[in-house]
């Protein structure tokens, strides 16, 4: 059984009873334009608000390229060094007897100068030895032998060879060189000065550095050119 109404309520629904019965005058026209005011609509005839769309999924994360690694630096090439060398000439065929060398001695000699010893970076000694053949004395030959050397000593001073790198001395017949001919004493003495003629010498020996050759720089390959096109016959 529904309660009641209250006084208030009681009223206020006898107010709106008037209200709905029909009026014998014709109701006042307003001055003015009441507002109407929209109607109040009961809480469960409110419009609901939507539901906000679910999270969508999260964004990838973008990793940052790789830096590309630094190549490190070339190394510089390493510096070529000096490398010893040992020079030798032999001016065989010296005069018997004689401390002079032949014109074909002087020859080899400037040669061997110009081509060999010129190029070194630098010359540490010059060792000249003189040498003799069999025939006379020890002592003898000990002292022809020297000269020989001193002979040599001297043009190569000339030929611009710093005199203190000189290093000189004289071994007499000793020691002989290796020959393929055998020159025996019972020969005639001509022919044995001529045999011995190879003994007759005069060794000198170099000692130095020299610069290895710089290597050539690789060119780059080269294109090959392009044909012309062929034009078409009319």
């Amino acid at each position: 059984m529904p309660a009641a109404p209250s006084a208030a309520g009681q009223d206020r629904l006898e107010s709106c009873q008037r209200q709905a019965r029909p009026s014998r005058f014709p109701a006042p026209r307003p001055h003015r334009r009441a507002r109407r005011t929209p109607p109040r609509c009961p809480p469960h005839a409110r419009t609901a608000r939507p539901a906000p769309a679910p999270p969508g999924p999260p964004a990838p994360v973008v990793k940052p390229e790789p830096k590309p690694e630094a190549k490190p630096a070339a190394k510089p090439a390493p510096k070529p060094e000096p490398r010893n060398v040992e020079l030798k000439i032999e001016l065989q065929g010296i005069p018997f007897n004689k401390t002079e060398m032949t014109a074909d001695n002087r020859k080899e000699l400037d040669a061997f100068l110009d081509k060999e010893v010129k190029p070194l970076t630098t010359v540490g000694a010059v060792i000249i030895t003189g040498h003799t053949d069999r025939i006379g004395s020890e002592k003898y030959n000990k002292k022809l032998s020297e000269k020989r050397a001193l002979g040599v000593k001297d043009y190569v001073v000339s030929k611009g060879i710093d005199q203190k790198l000189i290093f000189w001395e004289g071994k007499g017949p000793k020691p002989p060189i290796p020959v393929t001919k055998f020159c025996d004493n019972k020969m005639k003495r001509k022919q044995l000065i001529e045999c011995l003629a190879p003994h007759r010498r005069v060794t000198v020996e170099v000692v130095g550095t020299i610069m290895p050759p710089a290597k050539p720089e690789a060119k780059p390959e080269a294109k090959p050119e392009a044909k012309p096109e062929a034009k078409p016959k009319t």
